[in-house]
Parts: C-alpha cells; sequence; structure tokens
C-alpha cells in the first residue's frame, strides 16, 4: 500500500508516524519542499525574543528519526501536481531540478499555509518581513539583537502580530502596530475583552493604530516609511502579518471541496471529496464542535490531532476526530487572554439563539501576592443555558481557565453546572468561589 504524505509539518509528520505505527507493513513517503520537517512555528516569537538560543528546539523529528521507523521523507522536493484520477503526484527535485510522477494508493495533503502579502505599494524594500519559517525566525532574531533597529512596525494585530509586537516591546524597541480593523483581534475574541487587550498595550507603551490602512511603504532600498491613509511613520523594520493563505493552488481540480480561502473541506476522519484523499493542517479545515460545520482554523493543535486520526485511518483502521473549539490563547504585555468555543458573531452567522454574560472579578484572594482582575465572558445557549463559547483575560491563571471552559463546552455543560463546579481552591491560585464559579452562577 504506496501512501504519499506532502508536507512534513505538524499534520503531515503526525499522521506519518501514527499510520507507521498503526500498520508497519504501509510503505509511505513524505515530500517536503523545505529542508527540514516536524517545524514548530509557535515558537518563532519566543525564539526572536531570545527566551533560548537553539532553533532546534522548536524542531519535533529529524529525518533519521522517520527513516528508523521506516518512513521516507524526502526534503526539497515540491509536488506540483496531482491527478486524482491516475492517483499520481507530479514531484520537482529542488537539487536535481528533474521532474518525477509517483503513484499512490492513498494520498494525505498536509501542505499548510503561506503568510500574505497585501498588495502594499514598495512591498520589495529590504527590512520588510514575515514571521512564518525557521529562516523568518533566524533574520528577525539578529534584527531584534541590532542596535539599527529601534523603531519596529508590526500590520495586523492577530495573534502573530501581537505576539511579535509583545516581543520587540520586550526587546526595548519602539513599536507601532497598526490593524485595518477597528480590534485587535476580531475574529477570535469579542469587544468586551479586546478593549481590554487594547488598553494593555497602550498603557505599556505600544503605539496602537486602529481602522487604519496601509497603502505602502517607502525609502531608497531600505524600508523606511510606512504610509497609510491617516500619516506617515518613520521605521527601521517591518512585520506583515496580515494573515495566511492555504497551500492548495497547486491542485487544480474542482472536484476537491474547499472554502472560499482555499482550505479543503474535510470530515471528521480526515477525509476529502476525492476518494483515498485526506488532508490536515493549516491547508484544511476541521468540524466546529458546536455547529457541526467545517471551518477553518489554523492552530497546531487542530492540525496535530486531525493528523493523528488521519494517521490511524491510513493505518487501516477507523477513527474520527469529535470536532475542534478554536481554543487559543494570546500573551500581551502585562495580560493573558484565551478564547474557546464560538464569538457573539460567530453565535449570530451559526443561527443560534444565544444568552451571553461578562463578570469582572479576581483570579485569587487578597490576602496572598499577587491578586489581580479577571473578566470572563460565557456564551450560552437561550433555551438551556448550554455552554457554547467562552473568553477570559486577566494576569497569571487566566488561560488556562480557558481550558476548564473547553472540557465543559465539549460536555456541553450548562451554566448552573459550571457554577458549581468543583474547581480547585486555594489563596495562591483562586478564592473559594473562583471566577468561572461566579460567571456561571451569574449567567441566567
Amino acid at each position: 500500500m504506496r501512501t504519499i504524505i506532502i508536507g512534513a509539518t505538524a499534520a503531515g509528520t503526525s499522521a506519518a508516524a501514527k499510520a507507521k505505527r498503526t500498520n508497519p507493513d504501509l510503505e509511505i513517503t513524505m515530500y517536503e519542499k523545505r529542508d527540514y520537517v516536524s517545524f514548530g512555528a509557535c515558537g518563532l516569537p519566543y525564539y526572536v525574543g531570545a527566551y533560548f538560543e537553539d532553533a532546534n528546539q522548536m524542531i519535533a523529528r529529524t529525518p533519521a528519526a522517520f527513516a528508523k521507523q521506516g518512513i521516507d521523507v524526502q526534503l526539497e522536493h515540491e509536488v506540483t501536481a496531482v491527478d486524482f484520477d491516475a492517483q499520481t503526484v507530479t514531484v520537482l527535485n529542488f537539487t536535481t531540478q528533474q521532474v518525477a510522477t509517483e503513484h499512490y494508493d492513498q494520498l494525505m495533503l498536509a501542505t499548510g499555509a503561506t503568510a500574505i502579502m497585501p498588495p502594499f505599494k514598495n512591498a520589495n524594500l529590504k527590512g520588510i518581513h514575515h514571521l512564518r519559517t525557521l529562516a523568518d525566525g533566524e533574520t528577525l532574531r539578529t534584527l531584534g539583537q541590532s542596535e539599527a533597529v529601534q523603531k519596529v512596525t508590526v500590520i495586523g494585530a492577530g495573534f502573530i502580530g501581537l505576539e511579535i509586537a509583545e516581543e520587540f516591546h520586550r526587546l526595548g524597541k519602539q513599536v507601532q502596530l497598526i490593524q485595518l480593523e477597528d480590534r485587535i483581534l476580531p475574529l477570535a475574541f469579542d469587544a468586551e475583552l479586546t478593549d481590554i487587550m487594547a488598553q494593555d498595550l497602550v498603557d505599556n507603551g505600544i503605539d496602537l493604530h486602529l481602522a487604519e490602512a496601509v497603502q505602502g511603504f517607502a525609502g531608497d532600498t531600505q524600508v523606511a516609511t510606512v504610509i497609510t491613509d491617516k500619516g506617515q511613520y518613520a521605521t527601521d523594520l517591518v512585520i506583515v502579518a496580515t494573515g495566511i493563505r492555504p497551500n492548495t493552488q497547486f491542485v487544480d481540480d474542482d472536484r476537491l471541496k474547499r472554502l472560499a480561502n482555499g482550505a479543503i473541506i474535510v470530515d471528521q476522519s480526515g477525509h476529502t471529496s476525492i476518494d483515498h484523499v485526506y488532508a490536515a493542517g493549516d491547508n484544511a479545515t476541521v468540524i466546529n464542535s458546536v455547529t457541526g460545520q467545517p471551518m477553518y482554523s489554523p492552530l497546531a493543535t487542530g492540525a496535530n490531532k486531525l493528523g493523528r486520526i488521519v494517521g490511524t485511518n491510513l493505518g487501516g483502521q477507523s477513527a474520527q476526530l469529535p470536532g475542534m473549539l478554536n481554543s487559543a490563547g494570546v500573551q500581551l504585555v502585562t495580560l493573558e487572554a484565551g478564547r474557546t468555543g464560538l464569538t457573539e458573531a460567530e453565535a449570530k452567522t451559526a443561527g443560534i439563539d444565544y444568552k451571553s454574560v461578562v463578570i469582572h472579578d479576581k483570579n485569587q484572594t487578597d490576602y496572598y501576592p499577587g491578586q489581580a482582575a479577571i473578566t470572563v465572558k460565557l456564551i450560552y445557549r437561550k433555551e438551556n443555558h448550554v455552554l457554547i463559547g467562552g473568553q477570559v483575560i486577566g494576569a497569571k491563571g487566566a488561560v488556562l481557565r480557558v481550558d476548564v471552559l473547553a472540557t465543559a463546552i465539549q460536555a456541553q455543560m450548562t451554566t448552573e453546572q459550571l457554577g458549581l463546579l468543583d474547581l480547585v481552591y486555594a489563596p495562591p491560585f483562586a478564592r473559594t468561589w473562583d471566577a468561572l464559579n461566579v460567571a456561571g452562577n451569574v449567567a441566567h
């Protein structure tokens, strides 16, 4: 049984390892166009921020480790086309420039995504970067240590934009963050929380520009100025974090069902609309646990979990991923925030009759050092109070409380059950009634 996996990052490598363990007789080949595998891009902002020295710590497994398991990894090989009828892929070897056609019995598409560069004027100037690859991380880490770089502009206030802005701020740079929308993280959090996030950035010296459109850049060969619809700003470095695009353009077959952004639609087994073809990772969807519908959630958690499910199925067994909640967290300057399930906007789009509650509480007792404000938002079905979404922001201990909410949503708990849930109490960690209990009890 010839199994080909295109892409050797989180989803592809998880699938390959699980498939081989499930069925040791499988013949598995992974094609990867880069010269490394199993790369964890989530660590990049913290590598740039010099929290750790060895970039290899972001690489979970080497090609040699896969080879020892009996998995053939072909680095610097790009699959440029797929023929679903003939069950073949066209592969370009970067080293020899030779092109080969390879047959498969089953195929997995795990090609990830690419950072988007909007049509900014003079975007080819030096000093304009993304943060997506290992090379990006190496470059920005070096620039972060440079005395010549003092003014840093980050375009886009999503998760990556916020994380890299915070890291450059911590490195002592003057950071300006420019966001097209009128809120940061508008797709992930509701306004009650993003207002608190924005204030944390501003209060701690990050120059935040909301509802402002970048038009282009100016400079001789090196970027020196950012030009927007509201002004011009001097800069030494620009990081563009305006989103990603699934790498699915190389598949030219309308039978492969995709979302409008190109993400491949899969079911709970990771199977696509084409027989014997699976997909997982940043190039594919996952099933939303609340709505039961495909959603684009380019997170390492979903990539690894669905990759493992695909591996089980490639190995000849049967498995399904119950669903994902798009659970995510972000570190700001002094605060941290997390979310899971649906936002209010997502609940409205899904046609769910819902209610919500926001409470402002404390993370722990006042007589133990470290008490701080914490804000919790719950979103729940109006008819039966079943939880469908939750968001938390505060100082220490805020984000990990989201794990409780994710569990509660997955278990279809009600707000009343959350209110009486037996959560940990000890003065350094919580109050007798944890903030989550309080939110559950206030909801009605």
